[in-house]
């Protein structure tokens, strides 16, 4: 989806796969090209490319190979990087089949398919709510009524109101732990067997938003207690013989208790129990040396390293915090005392093992996003904003690499797609009739063009897409609802504070000022709206974007298809169902004009996917583009996006 041709910019050697246009003699050198660099990456050879380079450049070249060579280039060479550990085909120690893939690629997925549940759950407990206040006013209709009758007693209507608002007012669970326990019913945990010390694929820095996503991971194996142990039944296992159960693996220390002391290499950390978490945080009884006092007091006689995770308040998070994994550190000290409140408490000293990446618990908040450093104080600023105050927030660009410092140059902002006039955009469709927001609609007609849902869900104060699909209908100009509609979230222009700033290999790039979650949308890729045989002979214009939509609703090329495409093919097969409809018709062109996605790169594992959306019309050929965010991303780390 979204294919995109290969950049000029900075000097890049052409990888083995080239990327060639649609005619068929090219295509087939393509096809022979794949399957000879195929062979001997399976028979173990090293294959002799620059494929190196392709991970982290732009590649802009539409592909357009046949259904038996669809393999990309990613999926050929993108092997495993320098000690990088590998998942085993046959499985691990956890019992999964791992396919050959990076531990770090499967903690990816293994967050994406949290994440998709999660969003699931959200959804679906927005609709049970929706539909708990239409039960409501019913109710409360019915009862209004009948006060104003007078064959019945007005005190027993008022208790029928009270009552029924009781019967349909129900509890419901946190949409973070329906997810973990889906995927745990599934085996879906990527360590389902608990583990001492590192974890492979899960690094120093690495950041999470509920403890469920840790316990998903396996990182952290309850999402609420503090003290993460293994118990007896684990010490008749392999190399476990001599060890004394219980046995501390991982702690997660976030303020809870009031005896806790953070030095960052070095901290005091309060056992469990006798804390009143759900009130002041104060230390209401005595602890125990049982259960995770016990493993960590076993730990430090045994000397085993054990994971620590920090928690902190996250405006951003869906549960008020983040946690951040800092590593292993050993039990150096036990001992019991009186707390600050006067009962009895065991403390645990505990020191970071040495020759780990640098904490990033400790450095400034403006890398955790909390407070945003001034534009004008950045190092290497060339430019207060790309977009001269088109958009929401301003974009500053940042180049500490040329001397003297340049900034981007040779290109027009536009925050809108440019339609030239011989180009004609079909008449606006049918709107809904929704008042306010689509969500409290019972009947709304762009839900039904969805799939009877609406496609966002509103979490964490933000618009979120539930899950990558097909096509996205949002509400247009002829629809009654408010502008402000979740269903228009399309439309509210740059919500995330972005950063263009210039690399060493790659040209300019794009990163996150702010935490950004799976399913937010960053930004269009905006240009001049042209047809692809106008630019088929520009080779030197390397920002070109193909609107490929409708061949990923049919899956041509190659091209997996999302979820909603069986819902479209029917009305696709006719209006669209020719020999013209191989290939994409349309395409973007932001050589001259464009906005800040035309800087973002490429990668082989990118933390953005592209998005279909309609609108104002319903030409699938001439859908706006718009780039989603696949994972949640960390402040200050760089956005990206697989081009082919």
């Amino acid at each position: 989806l979204g294919h995109k041709r290969d950049e000029g910019g900075v000097p890049v050697k052409k990888p083995v796969l080239h990327y060639v246009r649609r005619k068929q003699r090219e295509a087939a050198k393509a096809a022979e090209t794949a399957v000879d660099m195929l062979v001997p990456l399976l028979q173990g050879m090293e294959v002799e490319s620059d494929a190196g380079a392709l991970d982290g450049r732009k590649r802009r070249r539409t592909v357009t190979a046949p259904m038996a060579t669809a393999m990309t280039a990613c999926e050929v060479l993108a092997l495993p990087k320098d000690n990088e550990e590998v998942a085993p085909v046959d499985g691990g120690a956890d019992e999964h089949g791992g396919g050959g893939k990076s531990w770090r690629l499967r903690v990816k997925e293994t967050l994406r398919a949290f994440s998709s549940n999660y969003l699931h759950f959200v959804q679906e407990e927005q609709q049970r709510e929706q539909a708990v206040r239409q039960e409501l006013k019913a109710s409360r209709n019915t009862v209004s009524f009948l006060r104003e009758t007078s064959h019945v007693d007005r005190t027993w209507a008022n208790n029928q109101d009270d009552e029924g608002f009781e019967e349909v007012k129900r509890p419901s669970k946190r949409p973070d732990l329906k997810a973990l326990t889906k995927m745990q019913a599934t085996n879906a945990v990527l360590y389902l067997e608990k583990r001492i010390g590192h974890l492979p694929g899960v690094e120093v820095g690495d950041q999470f938003y509920s403890r469920a996503e840790m316990v998903v991971l396996g990182i952290h194996g309850h999402w609420m207690k503090g003290i993460d142990y293994m118990g007896s039944k684990h010490q008749d296992k392999p190399g476990y013989q001599d060890l004394i159960f219980p046995l501390a693996t991982c702690i997660v220390m976030s303020g809870a208790y009031e005896d806790d002391f953070d030095k960052a290499d070095e901290i005091i950390y309060t056992g469990e129990g006798g804390n009143n978490l759900l009130g002041n945080g104060h230390q209401k009884t005595e602890q125990t040396l049982l259960r995770g006092n016990l493993a960590l007091k076993n730990s430090k006689d045994n000397g085993n390293p054990i994971r620590v995770i920090r928690g902190h308040i996250e405006k951003n998070s869906y549960t008020g915090k983040v946690y951040t994994y800092d590593g292993l550190y050993k039990v150096v000290d036990c001992l019991s005392e009186k707390g600050v409140r006067g009962h009895l408490v065991f403390k645990f000293r505990l020191k970071r093992l040495e020759g780990q990446p640098p904490l990033t618990t400790s450095r400034v908040l403006f890398n955790r996003g909390d407070v945003h450093m001034p534009i004008s104080e950045l190092p290497g600023l060339v430019c207060r904003d790309i977009s001269y105050g088109q958009e929401n927030i301003p974009i500053p660009a940042t180049n500490l690499v040329d001397n003297p410092p340049v900034p981007p140059s040779g290109f027009v902002y536009s925050k809108s797609l440019q339609i030239p006039e011989y180009i004609k955009i079909p008449a606006d469709s049918i709107g809904c009739n929704c008042k306010g927001d689509c969500s409290s609609s019972t009947h709304c007609l762009c839900a039904v063009h969805n799939g009877s849902d609406l496609p966002y869900v509103s979490s964490c104060v933000i618009f979120r897409l539930v899950e990558p699909k097909a096509v996205v209908f949002e509400c247009g100009a002829n629809c009654s609802c408010h502008c402000s509609c979740v269903n228009r979230t399309s439309q509210q222009g740059l919500q995330y504070h972005l950063e263009v700033f210039k690399t060493e290999l790659k040209g300019w790039a794009v990163r996150t000022w702010d935490t950004i979650l799976p399913g937010a949308l960053i930004c269009e890729y905006t240009g001049v709206l042209r047809r692809n045989a106008e630019v088929e002979g520009l080779l030197d214009n390397n920002y070109i974007f193909d609107i490929d939509c409708l061949q990923t609703i049919k899956g041509l090329d190659g091209r997996k298809q999302r979820s909603g495409s069986e819902l479209h093919m029917a009305s696709l097969q006719d209006e669209h169902d020719s020999e013209a409809s191989q290939a994409p018709e349309y395409c973007i062109d932001a050589g001259s004009i464009g906005n800040i996605a035309r800087f973002i790169n490429h990668s082989c594992q990118p933390n953005l996917f592209i998005q279909c959306i309609l609108s104002s019309h319903r030409d699938i050929k001439l859908a706006k583009i718009m780039l989603v965010a696949a994972d949640t991303i960390p402040p200050l780390q760089e956005l990206t996006i697989l081009m082919n």
